[in-house]
């Protein structure tokens, strides 16, 4: 049911899912080096997880960064991304800065989409998806759950709520407490896709039991998936080159 989005050369919801690589240096010397590595592995896209970056909260600094990656990975969608403490990021700022930040990166004309998490202030976030959709700057709306699983209807209502928002890309994380967690996150994947969705969506189960919902998003729906060169931004990731892999073995499958 779904429509797809297309960034440059890539386009999310059709055929396997897309591959995502974090870069999640601390220093602007170990992001270029991690961009530098990123040019052999040849991801789909790449995040940069701006939480890891000591020098976050002054603009120009980010704003540096954002230019090195341009100029090392110039034909790779670019998705800036500060995930808050909250959600399983690296550190809190306020409100005020995390909007500025992003607001920032959609008006510097170097990336291609921003993560914006769905539980932020909703007129900020109405104003930040307007203002990066006037830059034709992508948006991921996201939520991401450390503590538990929800349940199937909270997980779809939380996707519809994303889409409804004018996220471009709703995605969702959840922290497994059983195998049936992971169940439950692939069926509402499943169902959003085939009774809601009218773009692509993201979903994955986080951890060691998760990690076949970041294998099989081609079959339930999701549209990317995160695997991890060195040092991975979120429990579960799995490597480029097994992941790639494992996508490639399923997708002749079906």
């Amino acid at each position: 049911m779904s429509g797809t989005v297309t960034v440059k050369n890539i386009t999310l919801g059709e055929g396997m899912p897309k591959i995502c690589v974090p870069l999640v240096g601390t220093t602007r010397t170990e992001l270029r080096e991690e961009a530098e590595a990123l040019i052999a592995l040849a991801p789909d896209v790449v995040e940069w997880r701006s939480d890891f970056f000591t020098e976050v909260e002054d603009i120009n600094a980010v704003t540096q960064v954002l230019e090195d990656i341009q100029r090392l990975l110039p034909e790779i969608p670019l998705i800036f991304t500060f995930r808050s403490a909250r959600e399983g990021g690296e550190k809190e700022i306020s409100s005020a800065y995390y909007f500025r930040l992003i607001q920032a990166a959609v008006e510097s004309g170097l990336v291609d989409m921003v993560d914006v998490e769905l539980f932020q202030e909703e007129a900020e976030v109405r104003r930040l998806i307007a203002a990066a959709h006037g830059q034709a700057v992508f948006v991921i709306l996201s939520n991401h759950d450390f503590d538990g699983t929800p349940s199937e209807d909270e997980i779809v209502s939380r996707l519809r709520r994303a889409q409804e928002l004018g996220g471009d890309l709703p995605k969702i994380a959840v922290m497994p407490q059983g195998p049936a967690d992971v169940l439950t996150l692939l069926a509402a994947t499943n169902r959003m896709q085939e009774q809601y969705a009218d773009r692509p969506i993201i979903t994955m189960s986080m951890a060691g039991e998760g990690v076949i919902s970041r294998l099989a998003g081609e079959i339930f729906g999701s549209a990317l998936t995160f695997g991890a060169a060195h040092k991975p931004s979120a429990p579960g990731q799995v490597a480029v080159a097994d992941l790639r892999r494992v996508l490639t073995l399923l997708h002749r499958s079906l």
